[in-house]
């Protein structure tokens, strides 16, 4: 697991279709998504306190699982392609792996250089989803892929956003 956490880290393809393909790498992805949310919660524990970490890691799953739904929805029938074949789980277990330099973000909570590297993080994560995304959808196309993931973006965005207002 370690293995391929760095390899979708590196944003290497041949991970990516590896995990795609590995039927049983969904627990996997799981546990990739449950140590991401613990680092981010780690990272940004001031914020949020105890109940914080604890929201952040149910939300952390249920906000995978609805994004990776939304892609697979998106990606299959609004912006399929001719080469387009996928279930939910391909999609789920290439999302969960692309979570993988969400880990730096445990470093969050340092003054200064944990905001920098919390950003870097986010943004590394985003790159990894796309190229989740193409390869689970065998796009030949990255800018589809961009597509899916702006599209995909929206409902995670606003149930992100109500659960942790709530908190």
């Amino acid at each position: 697991m370690i293995k391929r956490m760095i390899g979708a880290a590196k944003l290497d393809t041949a991970i990516y279709e590896e995990v795609e393909a590995d039927t049983s790498a969904t627990q996997q992805a799981l546990t990739v998504v449950v140590l991401v949310a613990l680092a981010t919660g780690i990272g940004t524990f001031g914020s949020g306190g105890p109940l914080g970490l604890i929201v952040g890691i149910a939300a952390g799953i249920g906000l995978w699982a609805l994004w990776a739904w939304v892609t697979y929805f998106v990606g299959t029938t609004i912006l399929k392609s001719a080469e387009t074949e996928a279930n939910w789980g391909q999609l789920a277990r290439t999302l969960g792996f692309a979570q993988s330099p969400g880990i730096l973000k445990v470093v969050g909570f340092i003054p200064v250089f944990g905001p920098i590297v919390f950003a870097i993080a986010s943004i590394w994560q985003l790159v990894a989803m796309v190229i989740a995304i193409r390869q689970a959808l065998d796009y030949t196309s990255t800018w589809r892929a961009v597509g899916v993931a702006v599209v995909g973006f929206i409902p995670y965005a606003v149930v992100s956003s109500l659960v942790y207002a709530l908190v």
